[in-house]
């Protein structure tokens, strides 16, 4: 099969996997539950494209599909924890409410339809990764630790913080120790880390054409459902936060600047 036709594979399997979340939204009436899945969808589309594309090297093969399952299943795993039990997602909740009666049918194409697409295209490099028979070199060294780095900022981040919003003493108060010392956003830095991740691991096979999907997800977290997002609401709810803007870096890690 070509790359196109594996490719098409995988939209096939991430949209089927979107309508049954859809319809089990409706009986849940509960779109968040789109966020759980959105790590174990390219677990899925990731290993579908193993098992369809018999010719890429062992190895590189293996990786790819490896670090993508204990990204996938991580991230499903801590956002289910910390979904569990509590109502919608107040997006979703502002959309039920704006759009009403209608929302059952809209919701289909305005959240799962649209994420189903977006898993899609981000994807390719997990396909491109599984192609090609070049031997391992740099970049699947390069890619693996670019991977491992991010994994350590997003994993120790959601950690750090899911440990400090248990503690009833810190409601209210800023996380600006550990891992949050050196950025404000460490989970969504390690986030893109792993994709740039997984595209280095595509461009040794021969696929750095599929840069855009790093690029895009990297702007996802940036300017669309990430940081930004993020920022406008606390900048209105955590008092000290200006200050904690101005001493710490918003993505990349750094060090923390002299108040």
């Amino acid at each position: 099969m070509t790359f196109l036709q594996v490719y098409l594979v995988g939209l096939g399997v991430a949209m089927g996997m979107m309508a049954l979340l859809w319809l089990a939204s409706l009986a849940l009436r509960n779109a968040s539950i789109v966020d759980i899945f959105w790590g174990a969808g390219f677990v899925l589309v990731g290993w579908v494209y193993f098992a369809l594309t018999p010719d890429g090297l062992p190895a590189r093969k293996g990786l790819a599909a490896i670090l993508t399952t204990i990204w996938g299943l991580r991230l499903s795993l801590h956002i289910l924890r910390r979904n569990w039990g509590k109502p919608e997602d107040f997006r979703y909740a502002k959309w039920r409410a704006e759009n009403g009666p209608s929302w059952w049918w809209r919701s289909a194409f305005k959240v799962f339809a649209l994420q189903g697409v977006l898993l899609w295209i981000i994807s390719a490099p997990l396909l491109g990764a599984q192609r090609g028979n070049g031997a391992a070199g740099v970049l699947d060294v390069l890619g693996a630790t670019v991977w491992a780095i991010g994994f350590f900022f997003e994993a120790v981040g959601d950690w750090q913080l899911t440990r400090f919003k248990a503690d009833p003493a810190n409601k209210g108060k800023l996380l600006t120790s550990g891992v949050w010392r050196y950025t404000r956003h460490p989970n969504y830095f390690g986030d893109s880390a792993q994709w740039w991740g997984y595209w280095l691991l595509a461009a040794s096979a021969g696929a750095w054409w599929t840069i855009w999907a790093p690029i895009l997800m990297t702007y996802l977290l940036l300017r669309v459902s990430g940081v930004a997002l993020l920022e406008k609401s606390l900048a209105t709810t955590k008092p000290g936060y200006e200050e904690y803007v101005r001493s710490t870096s918003a993505f990349v890690p750094l060090p923390p600047k002299r108040k």
